[in-house]
C-alpha cells in the first residue's frame, strides 16, 4: 500500500513536471493528481527538489559497468555496440523523464543538469569499455574517446527522436561507421 501510494506521487509528479514544468507545478497539485493527502507527498519527499531528483535517480538511473557484462563480442565492435544499445534500452524507455523534464530542468536546476553529465558520462564510458573488449588490439585514448562520444550521441538522438515521434537515426548505420573508424587503427 505504502510502495502503490509513493508511485502514485512519482508517476503524477512525472507527468506534472513534463507539462508545466517542475517550479510551475505545486506540490499540493502533485497530491491531488496522485490522490494523496499533501503531508504524505512530504513524508516521502521533505523537499520538493526531492520528488525531481528522486525521478532522475529511479526512472533514468546511471547505468554501471555490470551493463557491458555479456554484450560485448570480441572481433565484433558493431555488433557489441548495438548489444549495448539494446541492452541501455533508451529508446525503449517509455519515461517522459529523458525527453521533456531533464532537458527542461537542465537550464535552471544544478541538480538535474549534474545528473544529465553523469549519465551522458556513464554512457560514453561503457560505451569506451565495449569497444576496448571488442577490438582485437589497443585502441588510442582519443580515438576510443570519440568513437564512443560518437555512438552515444546517436544513441541519445535515437531514444529522444523515437519518442518524440520524429526521424530516428540509424543506430545500425552509426555502429558500423564507428566500427570501420575503430578498425581502421588497427595494425595492418
Amino acid at each position: 500500500m505504502a510502495d502503490d501510494r509513493r508511485t502514485r506521487i512519482l508517476d503524477a509528479a512525472e507527468e506534472l513536471f513534463a507539462e508545466d514544468g517542475f517550479d510551475a507545478t505545486p506540490t499540493a497539485r502533485v497530491a491531488e493528481a496522485a490522490r494523496v493527502p499533501k503531508g504524505l507527498v512530504f513524508y516521502y519527499f521533505p523537499r520538493k527538489i526531492d520528488l525531481l531528483l528522486t525521478l532522475l535517480q529511479e526512472r533514468l538511473p546511471v547505468p554501471t559497468t555490470d551493463t557491458v557484462t555479456d554484450v560485448v563480442r570480441r572481433g565484433d565492435p558493431a555488433g557489441s555496440l548495438l548489444a549495448l544499445h539494446r541492452r541501455l534500452g533508451l529508446d525503449s524507455h517509455d519515461s517522459l523523464v529523458l525527453r521533456t523534464i531533464v532537458f527542461r530542468e537542465s537550464g535552471t536546476h544544478e541538480q538535474v543538469r549534474d545528473h544529465l553529465h553523469r549519465l551522458r558520462r556513464s554512457l560514453v564510458e561503457l560505451t569506451e569499455s565495449a569497444l576496448d573488449q571488442a577490438v582485437e588490439w589497443t585502441l588510442t585514448k582519443t580515438l576510443r574517446r570519440q568513437a564512443a562520444e560518437t555512438f552515444v550521441s546517436v544513441m541519445l538522438d535515437h531514444a529522444n527522436a523515437r519518442r518524440a515521434g520524429g526521424a530516428t537515426p540509424d543506430v545500425q548505420g552509426a555502429a558500423a561507421v564507428v566500427a570501420l573508424a575503430v578498425g581502421a587503427s588497427g595494425p595492418a
